[in-house]
């Protein structure tokens, strides 16, 4: 046997028999050559760690729009402290961390400038709608590599659409990734506002503070050893029903304090006024996309709203400000 199949043997002897084993993977659109040495996971998870879809998460908005400050969380470490928080739970259950480490790093491929504000353009754009964990698919499976895509398994490309809190993954890692997103942001969102003076720890309701804990390192680890206690030996990821309630009782609290409150997300008002005219013009100038939306509009009949909406998509905060300004603006005449 080979190093990988030395790894996916060690799989079946030493991993949960409820964990999603590699041999066992129903496999990518394309069939390829296995590797010698890594599992079908593993390369997924090598293949999202260096595509430039990854790369361009760290000057993505998270909640807080261009925060000045070199501490605030951005699109790149949110999905970090998603892996971190994932695996831990994979591991402690015996499920398979590779899957689950290779879900996270890839669930937010897709999310665009600005955060949920330059999302909610997009969707209001488009007519085909626009919906981040969807995009993450397109751009994994369709746009990275000028078009050629990732390639990924289908139980990973599974567990990145299905992460929000509505969606049901198919596999246990799935279903961890799902949970552990709302883990890190809840309590990374609360910790950076209160770096920014939105709200103290005293705002927090005293009702879920009292179950979870009163810092942000009590309340993941009450979440997290939740998840596994309830879940160990089970074929289901789960959470007792006093940790859920006080959990999804933060995020209530998140989303009238922060997420929507006016007074904090003013600034996202401007998003519209950026996106919006970025969305006009390409489609008006359709054939300054790149070759790869092109082809597929011609060879695979995408519409333009799409492409156009791909393309804006893929931007980070900076970017879509400059090409803003490079279209919009006008430059001052300089005597050479």
């Amino acid at each position: 046997m080979n190093i990988r199949e030395k790894q996916e043997q060690s799989e079946k002897i030493l991993l949960s028999p409820y964990a999603s084993l590699s041999v066992d993977t129903k496999g990518r659109k394309k069939p390829e050559v296995e590797c010698e040495i890594r599992t079908c996971f593993q390369r997924d998870r090598d293949r999202i760690l260096h595509c430039k879809a990854f790369r361009r998460l760290k000057d993505k908005t998270q909640v807080f729009l261009a925060p000045k400050g070199d501490h605030y969380r951005t699109r790149l470490t949110h999905t970090l402290e998603v892996s971190q928080n994932a695996r831990t739970i994979a591991r402690a259950l015996n499920l398979n961390e590779l899957l689950t480490e290779a879900i996270a790093l890839g669930h937010d491929l897709g999310h665009t400038p600005f955060g949920h504000a330059g999302e909610r353009v997009l969707n209001e754009m488009n007519p085909l709608g626009f919906r981040h964990n969807k995009q993450s698919v397109r751009v994994a499976q369709c746009l990275e590599k000028n078009g050629k895509g990732l390639n990924l398994t289908w139980e990973v490309l599974d567990g990145m659409e299905n992460h929000s809190t509505a969606s049901n993954p198919s596999t246990l890692e799935g279903k961890i990734v799902r949970l552990a997103d709302k883990i890190a942001y809840i309590n990374h969102d609360i910790d950076d506002s209160i770096r920014g003076k939105v709200i103290t720890e005293d705002d927090l309701p005293k009702e879920y503070t009292e179950v979870l804990g009163y810092t942000v390192r009590e309340r993941m680890n009450t979440m997290i050893l939740d998840i596994v206690n309830q879940s160990e030996g089970k074929n289901d990821i789960l959470m007792s029903k006093e940790v859920h309630k006080a959990m999804f009782g933060l995020r209530r609290f998140m989303f009238q304090r922060v997420y929507q409150d006016q007074n904090t997300k003013k600034e996202e008002q401007k998003v519209d006024h950026i996106i919006e005219p970025l969305y006009e013009y390409y489609l008006y100038h359709i054939d300054q996309l790149p070759k790869y939306s092109l082809f597929r509009m011609e060879e695979e009949g995408e519409t333009k709203e799409q492409a156009v909406c791909d393309y804006i998509a893929g931007m980070t905060d900076h970017f879509a400000i400059e090409t803003y300004k490079e279209i919009y603006i006008p430059k001052f005449w300089i005597e050479k």
